[in-house]
């Protein structure tokens, strides 16, 4: 469906002039950089998750647990899509990842309280619904920091970055599974430590020539029209 539709038909690629080689055509933009390192932390949250619910499913001998708490996550990642598209927001994109960044790691505070399966489903819901919105807006800002010609390799960058951080947490929630309050404190860290780098790296996050809001747009008194 992707190949055969309309824009992908039209669409035709332009060479890239001036970016191949030299400091302008690296991928090094401290911003982008900085973004690719947290969403590691994104990542591991995920992996930490999926085999938090196996370990779950075991203690409480519920194997549907370790199916059903996956896919209360990705419903949940759905649905906030959807209500993310739906809307017209006014915060800089940077500001929205950061605020999605923060909600997310939220969500994953209630598994710390190791609760009950019906709790732990409906909690990580939560995280879900706002993972969509973090993904969403890192491809935006990458796509503002990358380098011309350069997009599609930081897009590359970004899925590794998130395929890594998840691989991580995988091997080590694994090592950590028969310790319950370990491996539910699991995917708590790995958002933390995406908020943090985030955090650090919010200026950087904003392409060069953004101005913050609040310092344009002064009114002028006695401008006139001109034609």
């Amino acid at each position: 469906m992707v190949v055969l539709a309309p824009p992908s038909r039209r669409w035709r690629s332009t060479p890239s002039v001036g970016t191949r080689h030299g400091p302008v055509g690296r991928l090094n933009s401290p911003g982008l950089l900085l973004l690719l390192v947290s969403l590691t932390g994104i990542g591991f949250a995920i992996g930490a998750m999926n085999v938090w619910s196996i370990a779950i499913a075991e203690h409480h001998e519920q194997d549907m647990l370790s199916g059903i708490i996956p896919a209360a996550f990705s419903t949940g990642s759905f649905l906030g899509g959807l209500v993310y598209g739906r809307r017209t927001w006014s915060r800089t994109t940077a500001d929205r990842l950061i605020t999605a960044s923060a909600a997310f790691l939220a969500g994953w505070l209630p598994l710390a309280a190791l609760p009950a399966p019906f709790a732990a489903t409906a909690a990580v819901a939560v995280p879900g619904a706002f993972l969509t919105i973090v993904v969403a807006c890192a491809y935006v800002t990458t796509d503002a920091l990358a380098p011309a010609g350069r997009t599609s390799e930081a897009y590359a960058g970004l899925i590794l970055s998130i395929g890594v951080g998840q691989s991580a947490g995988t091997a080590l929630t694994g090592r950590l599974a028969e310790q319950t309050l370990a491996s539910a404190a699991l995917p708590v860290a790995g958002a933390a430590f995406a908020l943090a780098v985030l955090l650090a790296a919010r200026r950087q996050l904003r392409p060069a020539g953004h101005r913050p809001r609040g310092r344009h747009r002064r009114p002028l008194r006695g401008r006139h029209k001109t034609s």
